[in-house]
């Protein structure tokens, strides 16, 4: 049960001094600069989860034989801890974080981690590295992850397990901030398909776009769309976010779930979207109808949202056949005002009526 493992607090004597973190946090870019700490937790068959540490953050020793180096059995969570006008820390959902990382668990043939334990290691990391969230526009992102860490080879799960969390102070994600971005739409490669891995935050699908994403950066673009496996018509993601399209009717249409990842911030969205009385479908969208609408103007503006991003609009897309850009390449109102709100209630600048904010 969760509630009898017992964490252990093992001081660090190698924590950076005020005037080199301040430094490192002045710029930090993303994913770049790491706090001092993680936490580690471990699972084996015979004991279930225990050991559980808060520590100096370092490398791990990990056998040539250890089973995620051969089969990949590995999942992974990305979430923010920010900091509030009036100096409040808070995070954002993190419950969804913990139902979504158990649901990528049994997906990928691992053990759950109960919910209070993920959110309590979250929290003590979140207090013994406080310090290092950036004032401003700036967080904390947090990088809850699982490997499998039994030493064979063979093809069956794991039978030992290490859930670990690290920090990383962060800025923006995209090089323009909230300026609009150029996507590249991918008619060699599929990120995911029914009955596959899609919707599980495995490593596998990340390093299976990767070869997209070069692809698009050649062509000049920011991020990478991915079009569904089995007729390669329907728009599905991007290689990291969840995509919407928003219409002069008003209306909003985003892919549905089923092979995709269920964002959390995708969730977040279509609540803001309806309390304000927006339309918003889950429905399959082709990307002929997309260059069709965009050259109709029936489309007025496309934006993508991810954890790490929050809300960008795109403005410009291009493919094997051309290019088309959405509202001129500027980011429409309905983009604007999404992200404006989100990020106001994630930084304690307006009321949470959604009770979203959890303050540490």
């Amino acid at each position: 049960m969760a509630d009898s493992v017992q964490f252990q607090t093992i001081p660090n004597s190698n924590r950076l001094s005020d005037e080199a973190r301040a430094q490192l946090i002045a710029e930090p870019g993303f994913g770049k600069v790491f706090t001092d700490h993680m936490v580690t937790i471990e699972w084996t068959e015979d004991a279930g989860w225990h050991d559980a540490r808060v520590r100096a953050r370092e490398p791990f020793s990990i056998d040539p034989a250890s089973a995620v180096l051969h089969y990949a059995q590995e999942i992974f969570e990305g979430m923010k801890a920010y900091r509030g006008s009036d100096g409040a820390i808070t995070l954002f959902r993190p419950e969804e974080n913990a139902r979504r990382f158990n649901q990528s668990a049994h997906r990928m043939a691992m053990p759950e981690l109960p919910e209070e334990l993920f959110l309590e290691a979250i929290e003590r990391l979140v207090a013994i590295d406080a310090a290092w969230i950036p004032a401003g526009e700036g967080s904390l992102y947090l990088r809850p992850f699982m490997f499998a860490n039994d030493v064979f080879l063979g093809v069956r799960p794991a039978k030992r397990y290490v859930f670990c969390v690290i920090a990383s102070p962060v800025g923006a994600y995209f090089k323009g901030g909230a300026k609009p971005i150029s996507v590249w739409v991918s008619d060699n490669y599929s990120r995911a398909a029914a009955g596959g891995t899609g919707a599980a935050k495995c490593g596998g699908n990340y390093a299976g776009s990767l070869i997209a994403q070069a692809e698009a950066i050649e062509h000049g673009c920011d991020q990478v769309v991915f079009l569904d496996a089995a007729e390669h018509r329907w728009v599905e993601e991007l290689g990291g976010m969840n995509i919407f399209f928003v219409f002069d009717d008003g209306t909003v249409k985003t892919p549905p779930l089923g092979t995709i990842l269920p964002g959390i911030t995708r969730a977040l969205v279509i609540a803001l979207a309806r309390d304000k009385g927006i339309v918003v479908e889950e429905a399959r969208y082709g990307f002929d109808q997309w260059q069709a609408d965009a050259q109709s103007g029936r489309l007025r503006e496309v934006f993508v949202c991810g954890t790490a991003a929050t809300i960008v609009s795109v403005g410009r897309i291009l493919h094997s056949g051309g290019e088309f850009l959405i509202g001129g390449g500027e980011a429409g109102p309905v983009t604007q005002d999404l992200r404006d709100r989100l990020v106001a209630i994630q930084r304690g600048e307006t009321n949470d009526q959604f009770g979203w904010r959890r303050t540490l």
